[in-house]
């Protein structure tokens, strides 16, 4: 159990060396930021809901798709679990502030801030989830591609299919969690229908999937940059060897 619990370390601590700082700020970053910007509905309607999240949700898939089709999908979901800590300190920080009594009025701000605990809960599982299915999905339709595995279409592919399915299942897993189960007990009975939780979802994904091929191009550069500069060759070499 030692020699696995310290086998475990060693590869977390050389995966965190290997990806590129800049990589692993910017997702977790986006991840943080995306729960913050989630506060805001920017357009409703009785098929399609869309909050401020929309506008970096896109380069938090971006970055697992780079650093699964890099490093595989186990280290992009250890990436993706290590921003999500990062969030729940974040939130936890905020929340701490929030209750903390002041003698001018900050109710608005504490409120944004404080945050509400059902919407963290759902929003934490949705994103475990759906980085999950983003991260072995992309994996697996990747291999598919055995004749030019690095190829611009194999990229592209495996890119757009699993960061559409991986929104969606973002979108519906805490669309259902939030307006099917939570929101009608602390929110005086308010309730989205299954059939608006999929509408919403499957737009949304969209629209998110829409922001993935515009950007898209940015992250195929970066994967051969690594590719050219031998980045993660350690990680890579320990990994073959498991």
């Amino acid at each position: 159990m030692n020699n696995k619990i310290r086998s475990f370390r060693d590869d977390v601590t050389l995966l965190f060396r290997s990806i590129p700082s800049t990589v692993v700020a910017l997702f977790t970053v986006s991840v943080v930021v995306m729960n913050l910007l989630a506060n805001k509905t920017i357009y409703q309607s009785d098929l399609i809901a869309i909050d401020g999240g929309i506008i970096v949700s896109w380069l938090s898939f971006l970055c697992m798709d780079v650093v699964t089709k890099a490093f595989g999908p186990k280290a992009a979901t250890k990436m993706s679990i290590f921003a999500v800590l990062a969030n729940l300190l974040v939130c936890l920080l905020f929340y701490i502030i929030s209750v903390i009594p002041t003698e001018e009025d900050y109710t608005a701000f504490n409120t944004i801030i404080g945050g509400t605990w059902f919407i963290l809960l759902s929003s934490t599982i949705a994103f475990i989830s759906s980085a999950l299915i983003n991260n072995f999905l992309n994996w697996g339709i990747g291999r598919l591609f055995c004749k030019n595995p690095d190829g611009k279409l194999a990229y592209v592919t495996r890119s757009y299919v699993s960061t559409f399915i991986g929104q969606f299942f973002d979108n519906f897993i805490f669309a259902v969690l939030t307006f099917t189960v939570f929101a009608p007990i602390f929110w005086d009975g308010f309730r989205w229908t299954l059939l608006q939780c999929f509408t919403c979802s499957l737009l949304g994904a969209a629209l998110e999937l829409l922001m993935e091929v515009i950007f898209s191009p940015f992250g195929y550069m970066v994967l051969k940059r690594w590719q050219r500069d031998g980045v993660g060759k350690e990680y890579l070499a320990r990994r073959n060897k498991a």
